[in-house]
């Protein structure tokens, strides 16, 4: 297995708190890991220290490494700003920003600089902003309204424009926090089928409370189980012969 994220004796910290204990996995480049376990087992906090947003919360302690390609993101010479762009995050619910669609995808690109580097190599952003709507599967709905606020779009449209968002600063990894809790049947279909592609180039990792949607999009599971980590490994061993007795009822549904 080729691994992007070696995560080594990971522990979290609300307060007194610990939420997350001894973590050890990894997480294989490319195709999807999803997270899974009970509510309150730890998934969204572990999925927050993969890229260093769970520090952005008051009171919150991490000790351990999480290794990205092979260089640890919690070191003390490690520039979080540029973790958090190889490491992108979609949020359980979408989030436009107040402005336009164009400049939604348009905005982290801007930021990071990556705007100037294409006007001086002769590349338009207009081409990287349909290149991300493409990919988000959102493009042929609102190329004719770009510069429309994207308060107007749908829920679950403004969701495919966050993930074109997301993928506009061209991150490595893409965390995914539940990212087709807030929509309905359709839309959540449209998101897994974009994960789904995405996962071909970029190393996707998902929290999902639905095993259904485990069932489909996984290459690769973590299970969690109260701050533990109890195991991990593809997707077709988890489901069909788990190693540990936990994880037998909590995806045949006796616990959990």
């Amino acid at each position: 297995m080729n691994t992007k994220i070696a995560i080594q004796n990971l522990n979290a910290y609300y307060g007194k708190e610990q939420a997350l204990k001894g973590i050890e996995a990894q997480i294989p480049a490319g195709g999807i890991t999803v997270i899974v376990g009970p509510s309150g087992c730890g998934k969204s906090t572990l999925l927050r220290c993969l890229n260093r947003l769970l520090e952005e919360t008051n009171g919150v302690r991490v000790t351990g490494q999480v290794l990205l390609d092979g260089e640890d993101i919690y070191a003390r010479k490690a520039d979080v700003t540029e973790v958090r762009t190889r490491v992108g995050l979609l949020a359980p619910k979408p989030f436009p920003l107040p402005m336009s669609i164009y400049d939604n995808v348009s905005y982290g690109r801007r930021i990071h600089g990556l705007e100037k580097l294409e006007r001086r190599n002769g590349r338009s952003l207009d081409r990287k902003v349909e290149q991300y709507l493409r990919a988000a599967g959102l493009w042929d709905e609102v190329k004719d309204r770009l510069h429309d606020p994207a308060s107007g779009l749908s829920t679950g449209q403004q969701q495919r424009l966050c993930l074109a968002r997301a993928l506009a600063v061209e991150p490595e990894v893409l965390l995914c926090d539940e990212p087709t809790s807030a929509l309905d049947p359709i839309s959540a279909q449209r998101i897994e089928e974009q994960l789904k592609l995405l996962s071909a180039e970029t190393t996707v990792v998902i929290v999902s409370h639905s095993l259904r949607q485990a069932r489909r999009l996984a290459d690769h599971i973590i299970f969690l189980w109260m701050g533990n980590l109890v195991e991990s490994g593809p997707s077709a061993q988890m489901f069909s012969a788990p190693r540990d007795e936990r994880t037998r009822a909590y995806l045949y549904g006796d616990i959990g």
